[in-house]
């Protein structure tokens, strides 16, 4: 853009971005309150980024339970998985809180993908140490 001319960010985006340096500091951070823009987004995937918006720092949930929010049919989950895909916006719309089944890391569009998922998970404290399938008996 040849005619681009540098200016001060709308102070939302200054927020935001002050935000998410914290958080990458470790400090805890809620971003639910910050204003997104989600034009061009199905109403599904507007409710399902909503309904997302609420899992808090260290919490987690599951593409399951998140579409059960939303209806049994089977085809809702496979809309949660695909808003997941295409969230334009994976700090502020924490799809990161999102485990597989069995508390599976699962994917991850942003950068890095399931890597910096589980950086990000494990800032927030959230221990995704893998359990083994069977326990010993100890002798």
């Amino acid at each position: 853009m040849p005619d681009a001319t540098p200016s001060t960010p709308p102070s939302p985006v200054c927020d935001a971005v002050a935000a998410a340096q914290r958080y990458f500091a470790g400090e805890k951070v809620d971003f639910s309150a910050v204003p997104l823009d989600l034009e061009g987004q199905n109403d599904l995937f507007q409710q399902i980024y909503a309904a997302l918006r609420q899992v808090g720092w260290g919490e987690t949930t599951t593409y399951g339970a998140l579409a059960k929010q939303f209806g049994d049919d089977w085809e809702i989950a496979r809309d949660v998985g695909q808003a997941m895909a295409k969230n334009p916006i994976p700090l502020i719309i924490p799809c990161h809180r999102v485990l597989a089944a069995g508390g599976k890391v699962g994917g991850f569009s942003a950068p890095g993908g399931a890597a910096t998922k589980v950086k990000m998970l494990e800032l927030e404290g959230v221990n995704l140490a893998a359990k083994p399938a069977q326990q010993s008996l100890g002798f």
